[in-house]
């Protein structure tokens, strides 16, 4: 079967597991081209999915900022930040396929629920020990493991619950419309976790009773994002039998990615930014204080900068949800996002470096939410939880590209360090464009999932 030639049917009527798109989701698909920016959100399964993903990705930045204050107060050491940061993440490489076999082969909307669950109960113990003035460097390593955990075994069924609750025809503009919510909170929450430490803490550089309440907070909202999956009423059934070798689903996923030159193509291509266009954030602080001289307000004003280009892609794909020729948009995005990143390295000016890191946040952020929004439309449901893992850990490669980039700014320049970047990101691109020709011809991308038998 050609990856592009439309399904004969929907998925959903093959498989007793799956579940159609709700009443609503079928009536906010059905304009006919007429293209809304919140037609997700008309969907009332989907606003209680979109608010606790809000939920939580204000408590997720929200402790990051919390937990770096006081672990580098309590140490003074870059090195100890570092690991409670590699706590964080290494379990998202680690657990993520296992998170994908969770995801379809349980309810994907109770393993969201119990996910945000244990967020809220360990975020409160930890809020408890910093409260009493027991916390240890040691006590951030554990919860840091226990969060990234967490977040690898429920982030699968997470993502793969979305097209149940909306159907393949909205889930460009519900992916766009998660984005934006994640771009909200990574601008408003640290702004609000700082907000809340230096009221509370009132100048107490020291104060983990400061610290303490931001943990509170951040658990009342892992208990409302729980809540809201809660209220969901699309099931989110497994999408296959449980039983058998979670290694042969596992196996069985990869086999399934191997296979297909559409959907290797579009997770490669997801990776190729993360290797090469994340130097941008990594470098900015250098960046803002040796070659603009700036100090904190200006290094906030190029954070808040890349977060509004960022709310605005996503809020653009959420309105051109329905446009053509995305396989080439794709490939423009990347282009446009190296391009963006060398005017910003040459930038001398505050405003121009501003203006170009809104660039570079609005081709992110469209590029990102299309790709995955592609990758899902790519897989066939039962298989959709555990690509999206295969997905998720193969952007856990980031580091292999930021290292050699950190590396040539320290021992070159910052600016040629991103322009080399910037070089590879374009020139990795062009080269899979012309292993992979099947990725440009990629229209609308819905009916494109390759249904073979593995």
């Amino acid at each position: 079967m050609s990856l592009l030639r439309p399904a004969k049917q929907p998925v959903w009527g093959r498989n007793p597991f799956l579940s159609a798109p709700s009443p609503e989701a079928a009536r906010a698909a059905s304009t006919d081209g007429r293209e809304g920016m919140w037609d997700s959100l008309r969907v009332r399964d989907f606003r209680y999915v979109w608010c606790g993903h809000l939920a939580s990705s204000f408590a997720m930045n929200m402790q990051m900022v919390a937990r770096g204050w006081l672990v580098y107060a309590m140490t003074t050491s870059p090195t100890k930040l570092a690991w409670v940061m590699l706590s964080f993440m290494v379990p998202q490489v680690v657990f993520s396929l296992v998170g994908g076999v969770l995801a379809d082969r349980y309810n994907k909307k109770k393993v969201v629920a119990i996910a945000q669950g244990l967020n809220c109960v360990a975020t409160l113990m930890l809020a408890v020990f910093l409260m009493a003035d027991i916390v240890t460097f040691w006590d951030f390593i554990w919860f840091g493991f226990f969060n990234g955990t967490v977040l690898a075994l429920s982030m699968p069924a997470r993502t793969a619950f979305i097209p149940d609750v909306v159907g393949e025809r909205l889930i460009f503009n519900a992916m766009a419309l998660s984005t934006t919510s994640m771009n909200l909170a990574r601008i408003l929450g640290p702004a609000l976790a700082g907000g809340l430490i230096a009221i509370i803490a009132g100048g107490n550089t020291n104060s983990a009773y400061g610290v303490g309440i931001v943990y509170i907070v951040i658990a009342v909202l892992y208990f409302v994002s729980a809540t809201s999956i809660l209220l969901v009423r699309t099931p989110g059934k497994a999408s296959v039998r449980p039983g058998g070798r979670a290694l042969a689903d596992i196996r069985q996923a990869w086999r399934f990615v191997l296979r297909s030159e559409l959907l290797l193509g579009l997770i490669i291509l997801s990776i190729i930014p993360f290797l090469w266009g994340m130097g941008v954030s990594t470098l900015m602080p250098a960046f803002n204080q040796d070659v603009l001289g700036g100090g904190p307000d200006d290094l906030g004003l190029l954070v808040g900068a890349m977060g509004v280009g960022a709310i605005i892609g996503s809020l653009w794909l959420a309105r051109m949800s329905q446009m053509g020729n995305k396989g080439l948009a794709m490939y423009a995005l990347s282009g446009l996002w190296a391009v963006a990143i060398v005017l910003f390295a040459l930038s001398t000016s505050l405003w121009t470096a501003m203006l170009t890191v809104a660039l570079v946040g609005l081709c992110s952020s469209i590029f990102m939410s299309m790709n995955r929004s592609l990758i899902q439309l790519a897989v066939t449901p039962e298989m959709r939880g555990r690509v999206m893992s295969i997905d998720m850990m193969s952007h856990g490669l980031m580091p292999l590209g930021i290292i050699p980039i950190s590396f040539i700014a320290e021992y070159k320049s910052i600016e040629f360090a991103l322009v080399f970047s910037a070089i590879l990101l374009a020139a990795s691109t062009l080269l899979l464009a012309v292993l992979m020709p099947a990725l440009g011809r990629i229209d609308k991308g819905y009916g494109m999932a390759d249904t073979r038998r593995t």
